[in-house]
C-alpha cells in the first residue's frame, strides 16, 4: 500500500470498529505491506486493510470455517460480523488482536510442528466436508512468478543471466515436486515465523491470505528448517525441493517493478546467491558426489 494511502486507510479502520460501537481512540500500524494492520485501542481489535482489488472474502470465509475445527488460527472479532467490510474504497477485516508472549524467531521447533500439523488437519476437515470450497494450486503461484521474470516490462532490472536461471528453476523444480506424485491437500501457503504468533493461547498462525492446494512440506518449507525434524512423516526430498521452489518463488516477487517490501531488491540478491547454493548442491547430490 502507498505511503499516501495509509492515512485513508486507517481512518476506514477507525470507522468500521465504530460501526459495532468499538472504541478506538488510538490506532497504530503495525505492518505494511500490500495492506496494513492496525491495531485499535482500547476495543482490542486488530484491523486489517486492504485495496478493494485485494479483498480478502476468501481468507475470511476460511478462517470462519477453521475456527469450528479446532485449529491454532487467529480469529475474527466475535463482536463484529465476521465479513469483508467495505469502506472509502477499502476492504476492512476486524480481528481479535493478541497480545505476543515472544518474539517470532523464538517458536520452539517442536511446538511450531505441532501446530503447523494441526493446522493441516484442520484444512484436510475442511477439503473433505466442502469439496466446492477451492483454493488455487500452488503451480499457480509458479505461473504468477514466471509472468513477472519472463517479462522485462515487468522485472526491467533482472539480468539475463539471473532470469534463465529463475525460469528453468521455476519450470524444473514445480515439475519435479509433482513428478514425485505428493498427496495433496488444502495449505496455509506461507506458514513461515511471521506469521505465527506466540499468545497466551499458544501459537496461532495469521494471514490465510496466501491458501493454496498441495503437498504438506510445501507449508513446511517455509518454517525453520529444525521444525521438519519434529513434522511427522515428511518427505525429506519433496521438503528439499520444495524449499528451493519457495526460496525462488521469493526472489521473483522482489524483481517485480511493483514490489513494496522494504529493502526488497537487496534481499531479493542475497536470496538469489542463496538459490545458487541451492540448486548446486541439489546438482550434486544428484550426480552422487562427483
Amino acid at each position: 500500500m502507498k505511503d499516501t494511502e495509509i492515512p485513508r486507510a486507517v481512518a476506514a479502520a477507525v470507522d468500521t470498529a465504530a460501526e459495532y460501537g468499538l472504541g478506538a481512540d488510538d490506532a497504530a500500524v503495525l505492518h505494511s505491506s500490500n495492506r496494513i494492520a492496525v491495531r485499535l485501542r482500547p476495543s482490542g481489535i486488530l484491523a486489517r486493510v486492504a485495496p478493494l482489488a485485494n479483498r480478502p472474502d476468501f481468507e475470511v470465509e476460511l478462517t470462519r470455517r477453521l475456527a469450528g475445527t479446532g485449529s491454532p488460527v487467529a480469529g475474527l472479532d466475535p463482536r463484529a460480523e465476521p465479513r469483508v467490510h467495505l469502506r472509502d474504497g477499502f476492504a476492512v477485516t476486524l480481528w481479535t488482536y493478541y497480545e505476543p508472549t515472544a518474539a517470532p524467531e523464538d517458536h520452539p521447533p517442536a511446538a511450531y510442528a505441532d501446530a503447523l500439523a494441526r493446522l493441516h488437519a484442520g484444512l484436510r476437515r475442511i477439503d473433505l466436508a466442502a469439496p466446492h470450497f477451492t483454493a488455487p494450486h500452488f503451480t499457480d503461484r509458479v505461473a504468477d512468478a514466471l509472468r513477472v521474470v519472463e517479462d522485462p516490462a515487468v522485472s526491467p532490472d533482472l539480468g539475463a543471466a539471473e532470469r534463465a536461471l529463475l525460469t528453468d528453476t521455476l519450470h524444473g523444480i514445480s515439475r519435479a515436486i509433482l513428478d514425485r506424485g505428493p498427496r495433496q491437500q488444502l495449505l496455509h501457503g506461507e506458514p513461515h515465523p511471521g506469521n505465527l504468533l506466540a499468545t497466551a493461547d499458544g501459537p496461532l498462525f495469521i494471514d490465510l491470505e496466501t491458501a493454496c492446494r498441495g503437498p504438506v512440506e510445501f507449508d513446511l518449507a517455509h518454517a525453520p528448517e529444525d521444525v521438519a525434524a519434529h513434522y511427522p512423516g515428511a518427505d525429506s526430498g519433496l521438503l528439499a525441493d520444495c524449499r528451493i521452489l519457495s526460496l525462488a518463488l521469493a526472489v521473483s516477487w522482489r524483481w517485480d517493478r511493483d514490489d513494496q517490501l522494504p529493502d526488497g531488491r537487496r534481499r531479493g540478491r542475497e536470496w538469489l546467491a542463496q538459490l545458487r547454493a541451492d540448486l548446486d548442491r541439489r546438482e550434486h547430490a544428484a550426480g552422487g558426489g562427483h
